[in-house]
């Protein structure tokens, strides 16, 4: 008995590839995004569109999946705070296993004739979001003073004094006229 779902978005039944070595399908899905997939100030939002290119290969040790994962990403710019959106597409692949061997612990096994995608996508689209966002490539950010939006006013600054000079401003200077 199977421990997967057959019905959740990201099992595949491969009973129709087959397991003679060479057999090969295409799948092309679109599935809701899993909860909790990305981190930081870039996420991909929980039930979105995602959309999955797939390619099945039948091979000796079991089956070759590779393919893509095209997501919609939102989160802040990191320097502006302003919120951006775009599209990833996020090439993948991994070979699932017939039956684990003693080298091949870290790869993921076939339950019977289902394959889980989710922790491979997971993997994938994480390890692909930017730690840090941005709007634009040249964004300026915020002052770090005010905190005013340096795009909206490029000649924005402040007037400093040197902390050094800082006791002198109470001194009042008086000049004698000869």
């Amino acid at each position: 008995m199977s421990s997967l779902d057959p019905r959740a978005p990201l099992v595949l039944d491969i009973r129709d590839l087959g397991r003679r070595a060479g057999s090969m399908t295409e799948v092309d899905r679109t599935v809701p995004a899993p909860a909790d997939l990305g981190g930081g100030v870039a996420v991909v939002p929980p039930g979105s569109d995602m959309e999955l290119s797939l390619r099945l290969e039948s091979v000796v040790e079991g089956v070759l999946v590779s393919g893509t994962a095209t997501v919609t990403v939102v989160g802040e710019c990191a320097r502006c705070l302003d919120p951006v959106e775009w599209h990833e597409t996020v090439p993948f692949t991994e070979l699932f296993l017939h039956e684990p061997g003693p080298e091949e612990e870290e790869l993921p096994v076939l339950d019977g004739d289902l394959l889980d995608l989710e922790p491979v996508v997971r993997d994938a689209v994480v390890l692909a979001l930017p730690l840090a966002p941005l709007c634009r490539p040249d964004c300026p950010g915020l002052c770090p003073e005010c905190g005013a939006r340096l795009a909206d006013d490029p000649s924005h600054g402040h007037d400093r004094m040197d902390p050094r000079w800082a006791a002198l401003t109470g001194l009042e200077t008086t000049q004698k006229e000869d």
